[in-house]
């Protein structure tokens, strides 16, 4: 599940940060999977972890279809507030507690959404792990989990003080020893997971939050929807993360906890030059790159680094996962511990406005997924078990080739016989040429995939106010100042790189080509190892 956090005074600008579960079971093991134990059923009961010793949530007859334990109501404890964020499977609110007044963030997951086995354990995954992993300065704290008969509640810390780049975007100056101080504190949250045998998988900067606005407020892991338990030595292969960050192991099919070092090593490298490592038109330029493995160096400002930042970064990067650092390896680095060598020297200022300018990229298609995610029909999101049986017309409990290509023309969906074919071989997991109903939902999720043509054309008509087929600077305004991102430079950023052709305005074809480059999350294709479209890496 993503993000629930959201910014009290700015809180807009994380709308679409909010990536609610995802509908996998996540971690293909080569050896069956034993997690370290779960804490006992009590103390995964939401009252006991509750902001207050006020009476506990109300009891709702019947156990829970999610949680597996008695249903209660979360708001007979807390006030539903301001909406924070929205996924495919839920909404994120502001939420207040009705005796403290302690203000926090509650992930609202549609449990009419969870419909496969998977789907469920994914949510009881992610609830034991933020249990397990609760009570670290750097880790948002769980309040409590709640199932009733519509949804299933998480609460939790609020994390008011904004993403990472915010901070160091706003603050306007830079350092060598700021960028340790930050990454210090990414991989003491790494070495947190690790010892306690959770891998995260999905290490970004939009991951990490700082709790408030004070200068001294701890920075929060807030995410842990694609994390899972693991033994030492376990092999997983599901391809998950997002794209500038995964190491070249996940897209192998083939990694372990060393793929979390990698993407704290890409988040270093970001925070040393302002870009990432690895940089692509698109989401398979961004792998091949990562798979060449060539890392620069040598441009600005990399002949300004120290030596020992740039060292760090060069062993976290290691294209061989065995050959990189563990977590506590690099919190005893020179250049990283608090007493360190890292210098105060201000870092070269294109620095920030590389930053600046990768994060305006983020926060505009932040808006666009938002519009995308409120147009996508329930239809779309629970119409895939009906296009099963619609498709199986022998009802075997199983699709041919042959039923998937005249299924498919029926229902609409417009794709070439190369193209089924490829969804076919994708799909069919293992491999005895035909699809069942599981791998068929793997599968044609790809067809509900937000960069679809429609969808797109939909938010392209969001800013595109008066239908000109242009986005102009006042549109582009007038849709970022809604989400408190309306700042003239930020504006100004977005058309430098978007607009290709210099015109000074967003066409259709520019928008498009933004919102399909590499950046996209692959939570949305994480089941059971199978990624429609992602190349099958060697």
């Amino acid at each position: 599940m993503g993000n629930c956090n959201g910014v009290p005074t700015d809180e807009e600008q994380h709308e679409a940060a909010a990536a609610l579960p995802h509908n996998s079971k996540t971690g293909i093991h080569v050896s069956p999977p034993a997690p370290p134990p779960p804490k006992p059923v009590s103390h995964l009961q939401t009252h006991s972890l509750s902001a207050s010793p006020s009476p506990p949530p109300q009891h709702i007859a019947g156990i829970g279809r999610i949680l597996g334990r008695p249903m209660e109501d979360g708001r007979s404890t807390y006030i539903f507030g301001k909406e924070l964020g929205r996924g495919q499977f839920g909404v994120t609110y502001m939420c207040t507690h009705r005796e403290t007044k302690e203000v926090l963030a509650c992930k609202s997951i549609a449990t009419r959404k969870l419909i496969t086995k998977d789907d469920i354990e994914d949510v009881r995954r992610e609830v034991q792990i933020m249990h397990h992993l609760t009570g670290h300065r750097n880790i948002v704290e769980l309040k409590g989990a709640y199932e009733d008969r519509n949804s299933v509640n998480l609460v939790m810390e609020l994390c008011a003080g904004g993403e990472l780049f915010d901070r160091i975007i706003a603050k306007g100056h830079y350092s060598e020893r700021a960028a340790a101080t930050l990454c210090r504190e990414i991989v003491t949250v790494v070495h947190t997971c690790h010892s306690m045998g959770v891998m995260h998988r999905d290490l970004k900067p939009e991951n990490f939050l700082f709790l408030n606005k004070d200068e001294a407020s701890p920075l929060k892991a807030t995410d842990f929807g694609l994390s899972v338990f693991f033994k030492p030595g376990e092999v997983f292969r599901d391809l998950v993360g997002s794209a500038y960050y995964v190491a070249p192991e996940v897209l192998r099919r083939h990694y372990g906890v060393e793929a979390d070092i990698w993407s704290a090593g890409v988040i270093l490298y970001i925070l040393l030059s302002g870009v990432p490592p690895f940089w692509a038109e698109n989401e398979h330029g961004i792998f091949d790159a990562i798979l060449r493995g060539h890392i620069d160096f040598s441009s600005d400002p990399w002949p300004s680094i120290s030596s020992g930042a740039k060292e760090l970064v060069k062993k976290m990067l290691k294209a061989d996962p065995t050959d990189r650092l563990s977590a506590i390896q690099i919190l005893n680095h020179p250049w990283i511990r608090e007493d360190g060598v890292a210098s105060d020297q201000p870092i070269d200022v294109t620095v920030l406005t590389r930053m600046k300018q990768f994060r305006a990229m983020n926060k505009l298609k932040k808006v666009a997924l938002k519009v995308i995610a409120e147009n996508l029909s329930e239809e779309e999101i629970m119409g895939l078990k009906e296009m099963f049986r619609s498709m199986d017309t022998d009802n075997s409990g199983t699709i041919t080739f042959e039923e998937l290509k005249a299924g498919l023309p029926k229902l609409g969906t417009r794709i070439s016989e190369s193209e089924v074919r490829q969804l076919m071989e994708a799909a069919d997991v293992d491999g005895n040429g035909t699809i069942d109903y599981i791998e068929f939902i793997t599968a044609t999720m790809h067809l509900n995939r937000m960069e679809k043509e429609d969808h797109l054309y939909t938010a392209f008509e969001y800013f595109d106010k008066d239908k000109s087929g242009y986005i102009t600077m006042e549109e582009l305004e007038q849709a970022l100042k809604k989400y408190n991102m309306g700042d003239e430079k930020t504006i100004n950023e977005i058309i430098a790189e978007v607009d290709t052709d210099r015109d000074g305005r967003i066409n259709y074809d520019e928008f498009v080509t933004m919102m399909r480059k590499g950046n996209q999350d692959m939570a949305a294709n994480r089941r059971r190892s199978v990624t429609v479209g992602a190349p099958k890496y060697k």
